[in-house]
């Protein structure tokens, strides 16, 4: 992907982007909107931004702040596609210029050095700010398992063939799963109490369902509307615990669904 208008040093070689709004962010920031903007020091603006990251002309990743969101969005859109586009940011739209990258990325620069995180220049005011870090893939925590949830979001049917299709919440004789249990209980006091921006999400699904992606703390649940639950846990690393139709959870996705944010 080519470099900004700036040239020398300065150029930003931009090598993927983000966008950061309350129906889609980079969850390994946070459980909703809110969250993930604290985590880059934003403030959660409804319009939401764009992140743009690359590296300058010394090879420093940078993670870029716009508010032009439907540039970014455009941008990636094409990508998607396979195709090129010149993601070049207008100085005027930029919010802040933040060392490092949240997330991994994969891909390097042509021609510049090898991605690093970029020295602060007291000289320039730079703030003494420790650089964005992607999340440790070896250990388990709240990052990770929001990234869990994403996969399974994305890999749908290849986690529901996993699943015999007439799963239950309870199976006969046996007790409920406790930590599956309460993850419910708080979803359904999402309806009472609606939860910070972005904490409840809905996007397209095949047919006429929608996906849910539901976070709180300790849990993320991504379901179908038109099928079942998973849930993911802090304290039981790697778990993924599905969760049948039932007499309750049909009812509880349409309301949820009502409740989420929806991509704009």
């Amino acid at each position: 992907m080519p470099a900004t208008e700036e040239s020398g040093d300065d150029a930003l070689y931009v090598l993927t982007a983000v966008l950061l709004t309350p129906a889609q962010f980079p969850s390994v920031l946070g459980d909703d909107y809110p969250e993930a903007c604290a985590a880059l020091g934003l403030t959660p603006y409804t319009a939401g931004y764009g992140l743009v990251l690359g590296q300058d002309g010394r090879g420093a990743r940078w993670t870029v702040v716009t508010d032009d969101v439907s540039l970014v969005a455009i941008a990636i859109a094409t990508w998607d596609c396979g195709m090129e586009y010149d993601l070049s940011l207008n100085d005027r739209t930029v919010v802040a210029s933040l060392p490092g990258w949240p997330l991994a990325v994969a891909v390097a620069a042509p021609g510049v050095p090898a991605p690093h995180d970029p020295e602060p220049d007291p000289a320039l005011g730079d703030p003494v700010r420790p650089p964005l870090t992607p999340p440790d893939a070896e250990r388990w925590g709240p990052a990770q398992r929001r990234l869990g949830a994403d996969e399974i979001a994305l890999q749908w049917a290849i986690w529901r063939e996993q699943v015999a299709s007439e799963v239950t919440f309870v199976a006969p004789g046996e007790k409920p799963h406790g930590g599956v249990r309460r993850v419910l209980d708080e979803v359904r006091g999402y309806l009472d109490t609606p939860p910070p921006l972005g904490r409840v999400r809905s996007a397209f699904a095949a047919g006429d369902a929608r996906t849910l992606r539901a976070d709180g703390p300790g849990w993320s649940m991504v379901a179908r509307t038109d099928d079942i639950a998973f849930v993911l846990l802090d304290d039981e690393p790697g778990e993924v615990l599905p969760v049948g139709r039932g007499p309750e959870l049909p009812g509880l996705l349409t309301a949820l669904d009502e409740l989420a944010v929806r991509p704009q």
